[in-house]
């Protein structure tokens, strides 16, 4: 375990967030795209959303499946709802990937893959974004990274913009490996992520490995056992696609991310006990921390 920074709050003072203009409206906050969601789990988007908005960006963007845009756009009424035909299997059908790129391409930051359950619309949506997009900073969450298969030479002309998410079951399949054998060396698991991905790799887990493809690294020990709750890990990814669009850079920014969610859910389970805390309660405590940093 030797040479590897330990994530702390010394640290984060000593490598802050940029800091907004006085005078800047949202745009200059950043614009997120969050292509999330399906007809069997739809509220991943709604999550992945309110972490965005809560760690800062400026305007939100949400791209889900047609039968499920009004209603999102109901509950999350900060956000422009995006309509996409959907598969038969409930998703987002690669059809509107045309639609996604115009969208994509005028982000700061994408994210892409929560709550999406279609597998092969996925990769193929994922694939058709990978292909086009040139200017945005790019989050792929479960099925986004694990079915993009064994070519990964799409990641090649997004080298420093990507930023995985797996945990250790993605990561095997990602890798093409046990999840017994990530288990044994997150590290090395992690590491070898980040190089074929050309970006930043959180491996999460009770300690969370952040890795990035010039050989950073750095670990997160500060989760709670509450956090291992359904939607999680949408927030955490909606945390960090809203800190990629400030103008974090992508270590920094996943960095971050990792310690807003884990301090999120040791506050609540401060509050209310360890066990019970809900996915959409984590967002509301990031901006409290994020201002407790900065003091």
């Amino acid at each position: 375990m030797s040479n590897i920074k330990r994530i702390t709050p010394e640290f984060l003072r000593a490598n802050p967030l940029p800091a907004p203009e006085r005078e800047g409206d949202k745009n200059q906050r950043g614009r997120v795209l969050v292509i999330a969601g399906s007809l069997e789990v739809p509220g991943a988007a709604l999550l992945a959303g309110l972490g965005a908005l809560r760690a800062g960006a400026g305007v939100l963007q949400v791209a889900t499946c047609r039968s499920v845009a009004p209603h999102l756009g109901m509950a999350l009424p900060e956000a422009l709802v995006v309509s996409c035909s959907e598969t038969s299997l409930g998703g987002i059908d690669p059809t509107s990937s045309s639609k996604l790129i115009e969208l994509a391409q005028s982000a700061d930051a994408v994210l892409v893959g929560p709550g999406m359950m279609d597998n092969g619309a996925v990769a193929a949506l994922v694939l058709a974004l990978l292909q086009k997009l040139t200017r945005p900073q790019i989050v792929l969450d479960a099925a986004a990274f694990t079915e993009i298969g064994e070519d990964k030479s799409v990641f090649a002309p997004h080298c420093d913009r990507i930023v995985v998410t797996p945990h250790s079951g993605e990561m095997a399949k990602f890798l093409g490996c046990g999840r017994d054998e990530v288990d044994a060396n997150p590290r090395a698991a992690a590491n070898r992520a980040a190089r074929a991905v050309r970006g930043v790799v959180a491996l999460k887990g009770a300690s969370t490995y952040i890795c990035g493809h010039q050989a950073e690294e750095l670990l997160s020990d500060h989760g709670t056992v509450g956090l291992g709750t359904s939607g999680s890990g949408d927030t955490l990814a909606g945390i960090l696609v809203g800190l990629l669009a400030r103008g974090t850079t992508p270590m920094l920014a996943t960095v971050w991310a990792v310690y807003l969610h884990a301090e999120a859910g040791h506050r609540l389970a401060t509050r209310n006990g360890t066990f019970g805390l809900l996915a959409r309660e984590l967002p509301d405590e990031v901006p409290r921390i994020m201002s407790d940093l900065n003091k």
